[in-house]
């Protein structure tokens, strides 16, 4: 079920902005999880949030809700994912997106749609 809808994960932002690339036009979206991410790491300059603040504002940002905790629960009891990927994972697949993620274990979760960076650039 190929999708032109993208949940980017964290790695896939932080990536994509230190290489400076320019995604394809398509439907991006990223789970707060992502957002939060991004937004706390601890030696995090004002000029390097104000940056990922205005990428992350052409994004759609999918806030939890019941599907996507449920989903998770399960993705989580069954795959051994540390929870923010299940959420990411449970993101992807409640809104029927391709996950973009460089983390192998994401991988292999047969219920998404998965693709590395490099792979979206070269469609």
């Amino acid at each position: 079920m190929p999708s032109n809808s993208y949940l980017l994960d964290t790695n896939t932002i932080i990536y994509a902005l230190q290489r400076r690339v320019t995604l394809p036009t398509a439907d991006y979206s990223i789970s707060v999880i992502t957002e939060m991410e991004l937004l706390s790491f601890p030696q995090l300059s004002n000029q390097e949030e104000k940056v990922i603040r205005k990428l992350l504002s052409y994004f759609s940002i999918i806030s939890l809700n019941e599907s996507i905790k449920e989903k998770a629960i399960a993705i989580r009891r069954t795959k051994r994912l540390k929870l923010p990927d299940a959420i990411i994972v449970a993101t992807a697949y409640i809104n029927k997106a391709t996950l973009v993620t460089s983390d192998k274990a994401l991988h292999t979760i047969p219920e998404i749609n998965v693709l590395k960076l490099d792979n979206l650039l070269s469609l």
